[in-house]
Order: C-alpha cells, then sequence, then structure tokens
C-alpha cells in the first residue's frame, strides 16, 4: 500500500486531532491523524493531495497507545 505523510498545520482545529497530532497519514485517500510516525521504508518526497509530502510503500501498523503510525516492509 502506499503512504503519504505531511505535517498537520491544522493540529488542535475542530476535527483536526489535539494540538499534539502533529502528522497525517494518508493511505487511498483516507486521513489519519497521529501524535507521531516512524518509517521502516524507503522514502521520498512527492506532491499529491495538493501539497508535498513524503512518500513511501509498505504496511501500516498503528499503536493506538502512543497515537504512533509504523510503516513497514510488505510481508
Amino acid at each position: 500500500m502506499k503512504y503519504h505523510i505531511r505535517y498537520n498545520k491544522s493540529a488542535g482545529e475542530p476535527l483536526r486531532g489535539t494540538p499534539d497530532h502533529k502528522w497525517r497519514v494518508f493511505e487511498d485517500g483516507k486521513e489519519y491523524l497521529f501524535k507521531n510516525f516512524k518509517v521502516n521504508v524507503p522514502c521520498h518526497n512527492e506532491f499529491a493531495y495538493g501539497e508535498w509530502n513524503l512518500a513511501c510503500e509498505g504496511v501500516l501498523v498503528i499503536d493506538r497507545e502512543t497515537s504512533t503510525a509504523v510503516i513497514n516492509n510488505i510481508p
């Protein structure tokens, strides 16, 4: 699966997560908000969704306890 990661400029606003939810992760157009992210695969910059993003391919693992998106290699 392909992912795009971008800074959440509207963190803390209504429906945009808490002020600590600084990262937006897009998966096929679906958006997730996280406090942290870790990318364990190669990545590159890519223009998508109207802005520049960090782009990578892998599998998203969500750590809800720490609000962290982890993108790992495809098994």
